[in-house]
């Protein structure tokens, strides 16, 4: 008894349709040729400098880049030295500052380097006076014992420093602090360190509560 055998081929390109012949009297064949299905693919070509880049940002590196060797640099490259970067002092704020000692050899601060720290601290002023330039802080308190207890809190901010500012507590309710630098005859950066380590003092459970009117 006769069989019927189904071969596929498939070809990396369209062919005609095949010719239909007769069938033999001997066997019953049939062939099928399949015609591939071409899919299209999308392609992303970077643009020039001046023109807008594809829809996924992607483009050639520019030939000064493949100059540069910027390839091995990246993340994925097992050699690339990663740093970390420590904060220089300028980059720091006055409070995270610490004092430095101070060089009989230096000259005080000038009231135009003064006046520009000066933005940096809360409440304070600048005092001109013949002795040199002074900052001066003053605090108006709820009564003589928000007064100590400033006082004490005062000292824990600064006795890290090395560099203390003087302290007045004044009848009845008044805390008046003062800081320069003796050695120099003037202020410092120092000065300034600690004024604002003063400014980070909470104060707000000490000072008069604002009259609430009816």
């Amino acid at each position: 008894m006769g069989t019927t055998a189904t071969t596929t081929t498939r070809f990396p390109f369209s062919l005609p349709p095949p010719k239909s012949y007769p069938p033999h009297n001997h066997h019953h064949s049939k062939v099928s040729i399949l015609t591939p299905t071409i899919t299209p693919t999308l392609r992303l070509q970077a643009m020039g400098a001046g023109d807008k880049l594809g829809e996924f940002g992607a483009r050639d590196p520019f030939p000064a880049e493949i100059e540069s060797g910027f390839a091995e640099k990246v993340l994925g490259n097992g050699n690339t030295e990663h740093k970390i970067l420590i904060p220089t002092v300028s980059a720091l704020s006055l409070s995270q500052q610490e004092c430095t000692p101070i060089s009989p050899l230096q000259d005080p601060m000038s009231k135009d380097d003064a006046q520009k720290l000066l933005k940096k601290v809360l409440g304070w002023r600048l005092l001109d006076e013949e002795g040199g330039l002074k900052l001066q802080c003053l605090w108006k308190l709820r009564d003589f014992k928000c007064g100590v207890e400033l006082v004490n809190r005062i000292y824990k901010a600064t006795e890290s420093c090395g560099h203390f500012p003087n302290v007045h507590l004044e009848q009845p309710n008044q805390v008046r602090a003062e800081l320069w630098t003796a050695s120099l005859g003037g202020l410092s950066l120092n000065d300034f360190i600690v004024a604002a380590k003063i400014d980070e003092i909470k104060t707000s459970d000490l000072v008069p509560k604002k009259r609430v009117w009816a």
